[in-house]
């Protein structure tokens, strides 16, 4: 079976946000007087919606009308620091020009805010990327690792679940594939090393950009065995 869609996870995935974060994470922890974070911390935070990041963030037992005020002012500088320091990983533009020469359709789901996915993608994949779905439950729509986005992303691409590939760097992506019935191949090249991947249940890992077609090869040849 050849996998005729593939949804990629983005932070960590595609895109190296990690410096962007956590410069607007300690952005809103000093305009609310909290100690600030180093990279190492704002990696453990991140992969399930800026909440959670702040949650990490912000000191326990910080009031939720606090997290609330905290989460506005990292959501506000954000928006206009997004692009500073983050870049594709290497390759990665490659990758996705190699997908679409086999005629795959690519797409891209995030626990990332709506309004920073589509953006980011826009400037970094351009036509490489044939749709881009944030978080935005405010809509109805559940955050992963519920399928929801996962379904609101094939619908846009006009693609069947049969035959389609998540791909992510993290527990919550396992998961999300797993719900949403597709099989996942794991990166870790982001935010999670290997040995957290296989802990969470990885079967397929691809340890460099350069390891991703092999590796999704095998699993199309698996998967027709």
């Amino acid at each position: 079976m050849k996998f005729h869609t593939i949804l990629f996870d983005l932070d960590g995935t595609l895109l190296n946000t990690l410096e962007d974060l956590t410069d607007s994470t300690n952005y809103a922890m000093e305009q609310m007087g909290y100690p600030r974070h180093t990279l190492e911390e704002v990696r453990s935070f991140v992969n399930n919606g800026a909440r959670k990041l702040i949650l990490g963030a912000c000191p326990p037992g910080t009031p939720e009308e606090e997290i609330d005020r905290c989460l506005g002012i990292f959501q506000a500088h954000y928006k206009t620091h997004l692009e500073v320091k983050t870049k594709p990983y290497p390759g990665i533009l490659e990758l996705l020009e190699q997908l679409q020469a086999r005629g795959v359709k690519v797409g891209v789901v995030s626990n990332k805010f709506d309004g920073a996915v589509k953006p980011l993608c826009q400037r970094y994949f351009g036509q490489r990327i044939g749709v881009a779905v944030g978080e935005h439950e405010a809509e109805g729509v559940r955050r992963k690792p519920w399928p929801d986005t996962v379904f609101e992303a094939l619908k846009a691409l006009n693609a069947p679940a049969e035959g389609a590939l998540y791909v992510g760097d993290s527990d919550v992506d396992i998961l999300t594939a797993r719900n949403a019935g597709l099989p996942c191949l794991s990166v870790s090249w982001g935010f999670r090393p290997r040995e957290s991947l296989v802990a969470a249940g990885a079967k397929y890992i691809a340890d460099r950009v350069e390891d991703f077609l092999p590796v999704m090869e095998r699993m199309e040849d698996e998967c027709k065995a």
